[in-house]
């Protein structure tokens, strides 16, 4: 109605002002709407603690509008840098691991793996080169340590001085071949080792010990081929005194100064045993000029080597022999921590059909236990027996004693260290990771490129030997694939596409007979069904049990594979008097024959001048009018050639043919 004032809504009620009509009822049990708890605050402290927040937030707001105009970067910001430090970092680290190391926060880690297309959780893996320049990111400074150096550092660092007792010392006997280094230790253990070895040549390394005096010595056999040379490397790097073995009679030999170069490299005593001084044609005297060449100058002669006179067969000076070794190894001085977790060396390793994977380690220190979980290599496993080198069952073995280890998963790589490990996890991880690592490696060395196909398609001259060796221990596999590739030339390259330990199975033959392979085994032989399945697909197998009889027939297997060369065999030689034009048939040279026999199947060689100036065959050969297949010396002849008639008079024949003979070297 006009005149009257617009309704604007019920009047506003001010703070703490009860609502329009009185207190309102509520249902249910609570308390009243006056009671204490449910009365507003005054309106001084509403309006004060709405100001305040209001006043935080826009400051807040100016802060962060003012970093982002004026202060560092984003990555700055979300990546603080560790402080200047030094890390080690060793195979199989995880993101946990290695962000623990730098002292930072995972989630950092993981980001900047992001950034490189990277997506890892926080338990992945890192390889070792992204490792360390994720660290250079943060500020740090990472060294590689592999997991078997980190453990041993770590033990030193806890290890007590009362922990160290004496140890037996670690002898290695070396020589060349055939001057008696087997015979020398028969003496001493007074058994007969060299009967089993084929050839009476030591293929294998063979550790014992002996107990002289109440006191254990134990030796390192080595092989003195020279197929062996990485074998000696690896005895003289567990060793701790060498014992060069020289034949009176025979003197130094090549293997001799390999021998005592590796011995040198592992900066450990030797001590000379001048063998065979009971033969007639012996010359100690010779022997000891010979090695004061090489740097060895014997005691008697002011030097610091000790020289001892001996003979195995005779059984003479072995315990002047033997006292020497202790007195070298008193000075040196050996102790050991038996306390500490085993650490040791992977001597041999071989497939036993009964046992399964067997390795034979020399502990290097502290105590080896049956039970113990070890990482060797990529091999993880837990020891299900020890036996010592006389074939007896122990529970523990101690340092420098040599042992065999039964329950491997698979055959460790000969050379390796061997580790009993308390953190389980830890070392199944790296044993993982370097299983992939060794596959990828694997898978890289197979692959060809492109362009090397081509480039082998346009030489079209090389030929490739392919083999399949399989041996009895792995580190005789190990040193006859070396030595076999070192025997490829230019002609011939040998590819040596798988090794392997035990008998010649049939996944073997079905392999080499897709390859194209020859099987090799060495001191092992093919199963019944392998035989008859390489009898099936003529798959070649050669058998073996000494080295430089392998080797020989290698070599010539790789003869045969050359093309024939044609070799020219010389026949006679012909002048020519005057020519002849005749009808249908073409010039005649009218010859007389001044050396050898002019043959109808021949090649020959025109000369003018003695200049070649054409080759071809015979095209007819003549006697007066008769056909004739030879014509000798100091007879006259016609002589028509296939598909040429610039003959002249004065003009010389010579007939050759071209023998087809293999080639009887490699170069």
């Amino acid at each position: 109605m006009p005149g009257q004032p617009i309704y604007q809504g019920p009047p506003r009620r001010g703070p703490g002002q009860p609502p329009l009509g009185g207190p309102r009822p509520m249902r249910g049990r609570g308390p009243h709407p006056t009671s204490p708890a449910l009365v507003p605050p005054p309106p001084t402290e509403v309006a004060r603690r709405d100001t305040g927040r209001k006043r935080s937030t826009g400051r807040r707001r100016e802060e962060i509008e003012g970093n982002q105009r004026t202060g560092p970067s984003r990555r700055e910001v979300e990546t603080p840098r560790a402080a200047n430090i030094e890390i080690t970092i060793s195979e199989g680290i995880t993101v946990k691991e290695f962000s623990e190391k730098l002292g930072i926060k995972a989630a950092l880690v993981i980001k900047q793996l992001v950034d490189r297309k990277i997506f890892a959780t926080i338990n992945q893996t890192l390889d070792i080169k992204l490792a360390q320049d994720l660290a250079r990111i943060f500020g740090a400074q990472a060294t590689q340590m592999s997991y078997e150096e980190e453990s041993i550092q770590e033990s030193q660092q806890t290890e007590v001085a009362g922990d160290r007792y004496p140890r037996p010392p670690v002898v290695t006997v070396m020589g060349h071949v055939d001057h008696g280094k087997t015979s020398l230790l028969d003496a001493i253990r007074k058994t007969n080792v060299a009967a089993r070895e084929a050839g009476g040549i030591t293929q294998h390394i063979g550790a014992y010990h002996v107990d002289i005096g109440g006191r254990k010595i134990v030796f390192i056999d080595t092989p003195g081929h020279e197929a062996f040379t990485r074998m000696r490397a690896r005895g003289a790097k567990v060793t701790d005194i060498v014992i060069l073995v020289v034949a009176a009679d025979d003197g130094v030999m090549p293997q001799t100064r390999e021998a005592i170069d590796h011995a040198k490299a592992a900066k450990v005593p030797i001590i000379v045993a001048v063998n065979k001084i009971d033969k007639p044609e012996a010359q100690p005297d010779r022997v000891k000029q010979q090695l004061t060449e090489l740097g060895l100058m014997p005691e008697d002669w002011g030097g610091d080597t000790p020289f001892v006179p001996v003979s195995a067969k005779q059984i003479e000076n072995i315990d002047l022999l033997l006292e020497m070794v202790l007195l070298v190894a008193d000075m040196q001085d050996l102790k050991g921590n038996p306390v500490r977790p085993a650490v040791a060396s992977v001597l041999e390793a071989k497939l036993d059909r009964g046992r399964g994977p067997v390795a034979t380690v020399l502990v290097r220190d502290g105590t080896l236990r049956t039970g113990d979980y070890v990482l060797c290599g990529s091999v993880f496993s837990r020891i299900r027996a020890l036996m010592n080198d006389r074939g007896e069952r122990v529970d523990e073995v101690g340092p420098s004693m040599p042992v065999e280890i039964l329950g491997l998963d698979s055959l460790p790589d000969v050379g390796d260290d061997l580790n009993a490990v308390t953190d389980l996890a830890k070392a199944r991880q790296i044993a993982e990771f370097r299983e992939t690592k060794t596959r990828e490696i694997a898978m890289a060395k197979t692959r060809v490129s492109l362009e090397q196909f081509h480039a082998q398609l346009r030489e079209g001259e090389s030929k490739e030997l392919n083999l399949i060796l399989k041996a009895d221990v792995g580190g005789t596999a190990e040193v006859l694939s070396d030595t076999l590739q070192k025997l490829s030339t230019d002609k011939v390259s040998i590819r040596v596409i798988s090794t392997g330990v035990g008998a010649i199975s049939e996944s073997d033959v079905n392999l080499a007979s897709a390859s194209d392979a020859i099987i090799v085994g060495f001191n092992v032989r093919p199963e019944r069904k392998a035989a008859e399945l390489a009898e099936t697909e003529k798959v070649d197998v050669r058998l073996h049990t000494v080295i430089y009889e392998l080797t020989d027939e290698v070599k010539k297997a790789m003869v045969g594979m050359l093309e024939p060369v044609f070799k020219e065999v010389f026949k006679g030689r012909a002048d020519v008097r005057d020519t002849f034009r005749i009808t249908k048939v073409g010039t005649v040279a009218g010859c007389y024959v001044t050396d050898g026999t002019i043959t109808r199947d021949c090649e020959v060689r025109l000369l003018r001048d003695n200049v070649v100036i054409h080759t071809g065959r015979i095209d007819a050969l003549k006697r007066f009018k008769n056909d004739a297949s030879e014509v000798k010396q100091n007879f006259e002849c016609g002589i028509s050639l296939v598909n040429y008639h610039d003959i002249k008079p004065g003009d010389i024949l010579e007939c050759f043919v071209k023998e087809r003979v293999a080639q009887d070297s490699l170069t």
